[in-house]
């Protein structure tokens, strides 16, 4: 039995074809994935596809949700039961592994933004909610571990975030991660220091 067979009776239809847009979109791109391929692939029929999505911009919004969904809680998990610098380790191990992994493109929301570049637009509203909440998240972080000014530290590292994702998928990853990994450490530790010295 092929892969793609066991995956068809492994999930229901709703869920096939969000495992099947999350590969193609991310691969290929959002807009160069039409419908009949999608369906295709899932193994469903059209008439399926439209009763679990009424539109294709209904499928890339539920895919970047559950993308969403994903990186929070591998973020979540990566938090459990540690002191704020171990979080931020661990979420720098979080980046290692996702800008290493096989068949690695980038930014699933930069990528997104970039063919929906409309602000109001309910696939770019998902992408803003998400890059909120990572916002949100580093600012914490960066609270905890004691830095003067988070907001500052948290648009930082926000910026070096985007800067991993695309640099490790246009040029060398292994020189990306370890230029993030010098750059936080550089913008967090030093600042924390300075403000425990006043």
């Amino acid at each position: 039995m092929t892969q793609k067979a066991m995956t068809q009776n492994a999930s229901g239809p709703r869920d096939r074809l969000l495992e099947t847009a999350s590969r193609l979109f991310y691969a290929e791109g959002i807009h160069s994935v039409g419908v009949d391929r999608l369906v295709s692939e899932a193994g469903v029929t059209r008439a399926t596809f439209y009763r679990h999505f009424p539109t294709k911009e209904a499928l890339i919004e539920a895919y970047l949700r559950a993308t969403d969904d994903r990186l929070r809680a591998n973020v979540e998990q990566a938090f459990k039961a540690q002191d704020p610098q171990q979080a931020l380790d661990a979420l720098l191990d979080l980046m290692d592994a996702r800008t290493s992994a096989p068949g690695f493109r980038g930014c699933q929301f930069i990528n997104a933004a970039a063919e929906y570049p409309d602000p109001a637009h309910p696939v770019h509203i998902a992408v803003d909610d998400h890059r909120r909440w990572f916002r949100k998240t580093v600012t914490q972080l960066a609270a905890a571990i004691g830095h003067p000014d988070p907001q500052q530290a948290g648009e930082y590292l926000v910026m070096l975030h985007d800067g991993v994702l695309v640099t490790a998928e246009l040029d060398n990853g292994d020189v990306a991660r370890a230029a993030l990994r010098s750059a936080v450490h550089r913008l967090l530790v030093p600042a924390v220091g300075e403000a425990a010295q006043r």
